[in-house]
């Protein structure tokens, strides 16, 4: 509630401001809006339509405004990307002190978790991400992206992510007294060096992902996935645009998309969607397992939940992190299956 009310007054604040910038009629209506994790965002209802508005938070302005305008160029090719609604100077970015925001007209529609969709939506969906890279990567788009570079990945030796669980329980052992988050983390971080110390030999070999690689959007999960009659209307949040594995986006995309509140994948859809990608985009199988088991490590080796949590005194993510270790076990249980998911012919 507290963190609704500030955001509220932050809102009012530079209202008037923003109201000027982006030449709005009046306004009748400001609504904060609680589930983005990253940025904050509230629907401004006016005289001349309905708004979403962002304040920036998780980029630095400088990508954002590269980004929007990117999102802008691939709206005009036909790609569901939610154009950014320009300042009356043509700026897709307002600053007002320290600052930023952007505005993007209201884009009616529902946020459908992946295991909600059908497999031909699924399939749809799929075929979205595929033209997403596609147009990402267009020549048209070199004067915001240059070319892109080849890619590297880091992978994490075992007894470095041993460290890292090791750091967190010596944090946590520090402590007066434990709350139940500790508690609990306390628990799965010995979970965790287990699978690390039985399977870290599987993590992959080298740092070079295999297959294509080029500009990506960075987070298509279904809170940024907007759908109305049974397809994808648009697409939000640009700000992780950069150069990356298609592959890492792919197996990214369906983990977060296509897992169920039991922590298991629903490989049928999984299946479908790789479908759906792989009629717009070549990518082969041993690309695409390169990808996922790249992925499967990085889950293993990895505690950015914790990183919010214990480091920077931020605990937004805190249901993630145990949501993340299920879906890890589970994922570490059924290797194969989900290979075969990812490689499988519709």
């Amino acid at each position: 509630m507290l963190a609704e009310v500030a955001a509220l007054d932050l809102a009012a604040q530079d209202l008037p401001f923003l109201v000027d910038v982006y030449r709005l009629k009046k306004v009748d209506e400001v609504r904060y809006l609680p589930d983005g994790l990253m940025n904050r965002n509230w629907q401004l209802r006016t005289t001349g339509g309905a708004f979403a508005l962002k304040l920036l938070l998780d980029a630095p302005v400088s990508t954002v405004r590269r980004n929007l305008s990117v999102a802008a160029a691939l709206a005009a090719a036909g790609v569901p990307a939610c154009p950014p609604v320009p300042t009356i100077g043509g700026d897709v970015v307002a600053e007002v002190d320290d600052r930023a925001y952007s505005l993007f007209g209201w884009l009616e529609g529902e946020h459908i978790a992946g295991t909600g969709l059908s497999a031909g939506q699924a399939h749809h969906l799929g075929g979205v991400v595929g033209r997403l890279h596609r147009e990402l990567n267009d020549p048209g788009l070199r004067r915001w992206l240059p070319a892109a570079g080849a890619v590297t990945a880091t992978v994490a030796a075992p007894g470095e992510a041993v460290a890292e669980a090791d750091r967190y329980l010596r944090a946590i052992g520090a402590f007066a007294s434990a709350a139940p988050f500790d508690v609990q983390t306390v628990e799965l971080l010995r979970r965790r060096k287990a699978l690390i110390a039985e399977y870290g030999h599987l993590r992959p070999a080298t740092g070079q992902p295999a297959g294509p690689a080029g500009y990506t959007h960075g987070d298509l999960q279904h809170r940024n996935i907007i759908w109305r009659d049974g397809v994808v209307a648009g697409v939000i949040d640009w700000d992780r645009i950069r150069v990356r594995p298609f592959g890492e986006e792919i197996a990214r995309t369906a983990t977060l998309q296509f897992g169920g509140e039991a922590g298991e994948l629903d490989l049928e859809l999984v299946a479908a969607f790789v479908a759906g990608y792989r009629a717009v985009v070549a990518i082969s199988d041993a690309e695409l397992a390169d990808a996922v088991d790249r992925l499967w490590w990085k889950r293993a080796s990895d505690f950015w939940q914790l990183v919010f949590h214990y480091d920077r005194g931020d605990h937004s993510c805190d249901h993630l992190f145990f949501s993340g270790e299920t879906f890890l076990h589970w994922w570490t249980a059924n290797r194969g299956q989900v290979r075969d998911a990812f490689a499988a012919r519709l």
